[in-house]
């Protein structure tokens, strides 16, 4: 006889490659960011800087503030010759920015299905790493805000515990006053968004898909894989009976 699962009763989101795919438009971002300070002064080979820019990143972490002025430094001083160092730097950063946000949108699909859940019993959470208002700004870009219960947004800079660590999860779940048999999280990182939500006892989802971390598997088994946040619709009517 198969036991049905405990009624769910709150789901929390990660934002950053499972609401909408970060990795594709911040790679757009920054090679509109490197044309632009080609365009105004650096001499050197757009795709090798690119390169390097993307190293950058990868050492001092995408919170950065300084990101282009350390790849002036890295790169050969013929590249900024005769040139205004801070003039380039600011073309880049205007660029980035501005790429950034024209490509920044949520899928209708996606969006349908938020409002969807919204109409439910359910309430929906955001747990994300990052530094609060990077965050918040994307939610309210999205314009995804208005779907998610206030008092379950939770930003690894505001609340002071790691995505790593399951105590983060926990304190979730003790905010959302539930049980956390009755709480699902949905993420697309392995071992920021499975392995510590199974370790604090939320059913998991595994947002597989194609962003920067699909081909990791976690340390840990997660409740469900998806390939698409969109399947979380099917997911839900098939295993919880929920109709969205």
């Amino acid at each position: 006889m198969t036991v049905a699962p405990p009624p769910l009763k709150v789901i929390f989101l990660d934002i950053d490659d499972t609401l909408f795919g970060t990795s594709d438009f911040v790679q757009k971002a920054r090679a509109k960011a490197v044309e632009a300070m080609c365009a105004h002064g650096l001499k050197a080979d757009a795709a090798l800087v690119l390169e390097e820019l993307n190293q950058i990143v990868a050492e001092f972490g995408s919170n950065d503030d300084h990101h282009y002025n350390r790849l002036l430094k890295r790169l050969p001083a013929a590249a900024t010759a005769g040139g205004n160092r801070d003039l380039i730097v600011v073309a880049g950063v205007i660029a980035y920015h501005n790429a950034k946000w024209q490509e920044l949108r949520i899928r209708p699909a996606a969006e349908e299905l938020l409002q969807a859940l919204a109409a439910t019993d359910l309430r929906l959470g955001v747990i994300s790493a990052g530094l609060v208002h990077k965050q918040i700004e994307k939610l309210l870009r999205l314009g995804v805000d208005r779907y998610i219960d206030p008092e379950l947004l939770f930003i690894t800079d505001a609340v002071g515990i790691a995505k790593s660590n399951p105590m983060l999860y926990t304190r979730c779940i003790e905010v959302a006053g539930v049980p956390a048999a009755e709480v699902m999280h949905v993420g697309d990182h392995p071992f920021h968004d499975v392995d510590p939500a199974n370790a604090a006892g939320l059913r998991t989802v595994w947002i597989r898909g194609t962003g920067k971390h699909s081909r990791t598997p976690p340390h840990t088994a997660p409740t469900h894989v998806l390939e698409d946040f969109v399947e979380l619709r099917h997911l839900l009517a098939e295993h919880y009976g929920l109709s969205v």
